[in-house]
């Protein structure tokens, strides 16, 4: 066929007789421009790809839109009659671009239904649809359509029923191509009436309903052996031919079969040779004839591949394995099983059915309005939507400025109040650890020595004393120390207030569990508090021997424990003690430790915990305090 063409081409000139150029130079002087008028003069020449060639040609020349949009429409035709889909669609794109530039919606309608037969053709549900729709869309934009935009509205309703033919929707289909059928009559159109009526009968069948299936067969073969359709009427026959297997009839099936393939063949339409093949295969299976059925089925599945018709490959490999397994040759079966599989899960990813079915149902609810004044409303409604926004972004910009600052100034105030509560627990944390009552009395000791002429025990005591005075000055620059720090200046403190108790107090420090000072972080000046109270308040008042304790070790969930223990009267008897005084002395350096450690706290994952114990003997009588400091490492 393509050599043909060639061949038509290099002879272009001889066939163009003086008849036909007189038409085209007649038809572009007048200058019609419905393609019913066009058509009416050039109708017999439709399938002479050399004349339809020159009439583009001269169009062109003489700028005829309208000549050139028909040429390409109907060349397009040609190759699509002949399988040579992309050429075929080539042609129908430029017919589509002359018609817009024409400004003719007649053709316009006619190239995009073109467009939309091809691609379902090809199995291109998808683009089929979208064009059918675009296509019906423009038309019905038309109050008063020509005869020839009628019958663009029929095939475009056509189009649709065989889109909904191909994805099962049956009675959606029956329904569209009842409606063209209507149409159709009115129009007195019997190549139409032949084409629904055998879009018919296939769903007809499709749905297993097999007397109305014939009869529509039946009828399309009438009406196209009124119109002398050759293509339609092998259609119809091969039909008829696929039912009467269906029902048993198989020798009328392959007769029909056989006589139509002969018919095909001189036509030159592929896909119906190829269908014609496979279905002759599946006739002989049905018969018997395996050998007969394997050659049309191998001549069917060739020409499919050659010419990439997916649906026809995946039937053709269908009925092979259903052949071969008739032949007990099941590892053949299984492989050509596979192969029809392949393809038709190819042929259902291409559909896109989630696409179409979604297409489907808003072109069946909603009613088409002007696609351009929508277009129009759809524009200014989101311009408008669009300038709403956009005061609406400013307004909420401008009020989280406002808030985010506002946030600011409520989280720097918060703090400013926190470092300023810091602050005064430092200065009273400093003010606790610098007792006028200690200085005086640790002086006045160290004064005692002097006058005692214990030269040696003076130095060494002011030493310590100059040195503690220090470590407490340098620790409360700093938020937190080393835990070792914190046990030398403690154990310089209780140095310096054992001059006052004659050295009685036995004090120790005892360290557990190979725990690293060094590493352990505390806030500055912590124990000390408790010392004080212990000696003070615990020990002052006691006879006999007097000790404290100071014991670290490991605790329970990542923590460590601080106990300081000593052998006092108890927190009872010295409370008592402390009512009966006349100068009272008020203790307030452990209720700073403990806000100063829960203050501390915030940087931690745990809390600081401080835990009072009373020690009882077994009559119940105070043998002392223990206190727990829990200090949390992590």
């Amino acid at each position: 066929m393509l050599l043909f063409f060639l061949f038509s081409n290099i002879n272009f000139s001889q066939k163009l007789t003086p008849t036909f150029k007189n038409k085209v130079d007649s038809l572009i002087s007048a200058a019609p421009k419905t393609y019913r008028e066009i058509d009416k003069v050039l109708r017999q020449y439709r399938q002479d790809s050399t004349l339809l060639k020159y009439l583009d040609y001269k169009s062109k020349d003489k700028k005829y839109l309208y000549g050139q949009a028909y040429a390409n429409n109907q060349l397009g035709r040609i190759y699509r009659n002949i399988s040579l889909y992309p050429r075929a669609l080539t042609l129908f794109k430029e017919a589509l671009k002359i018609s817009i530039e024409a400004n003719s919606i007649e053709f316009r309608v006619y190239s995009l239904n073109m467009i939309s037969v091809t691609h379902r053709r090809t199995d291109a549900i998808k683009s089929a649809l979208d064009y059918s729709q675009e296509a019906l869309e423009l038309a019905e934009t038309v109050s008063e359509p020509s005869v020839g935009l009628k019958r663009s509205i029929n095939v475009s309703l056509n189009s649709i029923g065989n889109i909904y033919q191909m994805l099962e929707q049956y009675d959606l289909a029956i329904e569209k191509f009842e409606q063209s059928m209507i149409l159709e009559k009115e129009l007195d159109n019997k190549l139409g009436l032949a084409i629904n009526h055998q879009n018919l009968g296939e769903c007809y069948e499709a749905q297993g309903q097999l007397e109305p299936a014939l009869q529509n067969f039946r009828k399309s073969l009438v009406y196209n052996e009124i119109i002398d359709s050759e293509k339609g009427k092998i259609i119809c026959n091969y039909s008829i031919a696929h039912v009467y297997v269906h029902i048993g009839r198989i020798n009328e099936a392959i007769t029909l079969f056989q006589t139509n393939l002969k018919k095909a063949i001189a036509l030159g339409d592929k896909k119906i040779i190829t269908t014609i093949y496979i279905n002759l295969g599946w006739a002989f299976i049905r018969f018997g004839d395996y050998e007969s059925a394997e050659l049309n089925l191998e001549k069917g599945l060739v020409l499919a591949k050659s010419y990439d018709i997916d649906s026809e490959i995946a039937e053709a490999n269908k009925f092979l394995s259903e052949l071969w397994i008739k032949r007990d040759d099941y590892e053949k079966g299984m492989r050509y099983f596979k192969e029809s599989k392949k393809y038709e899960e190819s042929i259902t990813n291409s559909l896109n059915l989630r696409y179409v079915n979604d297409m489907i149902l808003r072109y069946e609810s909603q009613i088409r309005a002007n696609q351009f004044e929508r277009l129009a409303e759809e524009n200014e409604s989101v311009r408008l939507k669009l300038r709403k926004n956009r005061t609406m972004l400013i307004i909420i910009g401008i009020f989280l400025v406002l808030l985010i600052g506002i946030l600011y100034i409520l989280y720097r105030q918060s703090q400013l109040n926190a470092e300023k509560k810091l602050l005064t627990l430092e200065q009273s944390m400093l003010r606790s650890q610098m007792n006028p009552h200690f200085l005086f009395n640790s002086l006045n000791s160290i004064k005692l020595y002097i006058i005692n002429n214990e030269k040696k025990n003076a130095v060494h005591y002011l030493n310590k004393f100059s040195k503690l005075v220090r470590k407490i000055l340098e620790a409360s620059s700093q938020k937190e120390i080393s835990l070792a720090e914190e046990l030398e200046t403690v154990e310089l403190y209780m140095n310096i207030e054992n001059i006052r108790f004659s050295n009685e107090i036995k004090f120790n420090i005892y360290i557990k569990d190979d725990i690293n000072t060094q590493n352990i972080k505390i806030p500055s000046l912590i124990l000390q508090p408790f010392l004080e109270n212990a000696l003070w308040h615990g020990l002052s008042s006691k006879a006999g021997a007097k000790h404290i304790d100071l014991e670290i070790k490991k605790g329970k969930n990542g923590f460590i424990e601080i106990m300081i223990i000593d052998n006092g009267v108890g927190r009872d008897a010295a409370e008592k003690i402390k009512n009966g005084k006349v100068l009272k002395r008020k203790s307030v350096g452990i209720d700073i430790t403990k806000e100063r450690l829960a203050n501390f706290s915030r940087d931690y994952e745990n809390y600081f915990q401080v835990e009072i114990i009373d020690k009882y003997d077994e009559e119940n009588n105070p043998t002392g305090t223990q206190i727990i400091i829990y200090i949390p490492t992590i």
